[in-house]
C-alpha cells in the first residue's frame, strides 16, 4: 500500500475540493449516520469550533480527519469500502482480543505465524506509534497528525490495547484524541450544516495550514 500510494502521483487537488467529493459518499460502516460524509466532517468541525474557538488546528483536523475516504473514488485508487472505512489495528504483532470481529482473525495466516503473533514481535515497548504506522507538507502540529492517523484505532483509545507500543509523546497526544472523539462520535445529526455559510472560515484555515493544491 505504501508503494502504491506513497508516490502521491494520482491527483492534484485542494483540501476543500476533496471535502466536496465526500458529498457523494455515505459510510456503510457507520450505524449512526446516513448523511453524506461532508456533513459528518462539518458537524465534527463545528462542534470543536464551538467548544474550542481558539484551537483552529483542532477545528481543521476535525474537518479533514476522514478525507482518506476519497480512496473510494477511481481516480484515488477505487478501493472498496471494507478496505477504507472501519476500525484500524496494528499488524506485525499479536492481534488483541478487543479488535472488532476478533474471532475471524484466526482466518489470517499471521495469527499462527511466530514471526508476528507475540505481544511485540517486530516492535518494542515504547517504540512510538509512528513506527507502527509510518505527508504532503502541512504546518499542522504533530497532535493533529496523531488524531488523523489513529482516530479509528478503537482498540487503543476505547479499550486501552497496544499501549505498550506508545512513547511519552503518544501518551500526551492520546489525551487530545480523547477530546477529539467527543466531537467525532457524539455530534452526528440530521440537522444539516449551511456549507456556504461556513465555507469561507474553513477555507481560511486550509490556507493557513496547507498549500493551495496537494498531490494525492
Amino acid at each position: 500500500m505504501r508503494e502504491a500510494y506513497g508516490k502521491l502521483n494520482r491527483v492534484e487537488m485542494s483540501i476543500w475540493e476533496c471535502c466536496e467529493l465526500l458529498n457523494d459518499v455515505i459510510d456503510d460502516n457507520d450505524p449512526d449516520l446516513d448523511e453524506p460524509q461532508i456533513e459528518h466532517l462539518l458537524q465534527t468541525a463545528e462542534a470543536s469550533r464551538k467548544d474550542c474557538p481558539n484551537e483552529d488546528w483542532l477545528q481543521l483536523t476535525a474537518l479533514i480527519h476522514d478525507l482518506g475516504k476519497v480512496l473510494l473514488y477511481p481516480s484515488f485508487g477505487g478501493l472498496p469500502q471494507w478496505a477504507v472505512v472501519g476500525d484500524t489495528f496494528p499488524v506485525g504483532c499479536a492481534f488483541d482480543e478487543v479488535n472488532v470481529h476478533h474471532k475471524y482473525f484466526k482466518e489470517n495466516p499471521d495469527y499462527y505465524n511466530h514471526k508476528y503473533n507475540t505481544k511485540n514481535r517486530i516492535y518494542s515497548d515504547g517504540c512510538d506509534l509512528d513506527n507502527v504506522a509510518k505527508e504532503n507538507k502541512t504546518t499542522l502540529p504533530p497532535a493533529a497528525l496523531f488524531i488523523i492517523r489513529y482516530h479509528s484505532f478503537y482498540p487503543l483509545h476505547r479499550h486501552g490495547a497496544y499501549k505498550h507500543l506508545m512513547n511519552e509523546e503518544d501518551a500526551q497526544n492520546l489525551k487530545l484524541l480523547h477530546i477529539f472523539n467527543k466531537y467525532d462520535l457524539n455530534n452526528k445529526s440530521k440537522v444539516r450544516i449551511d456549507v456556504e455559510k461556513v465555507k469561507p472560515y474553513y477555507l481560511s484555515l486550509i490556507e493557513k495550514y496547507f498549500a493551495a493544491k496537494l498531490r494525492w
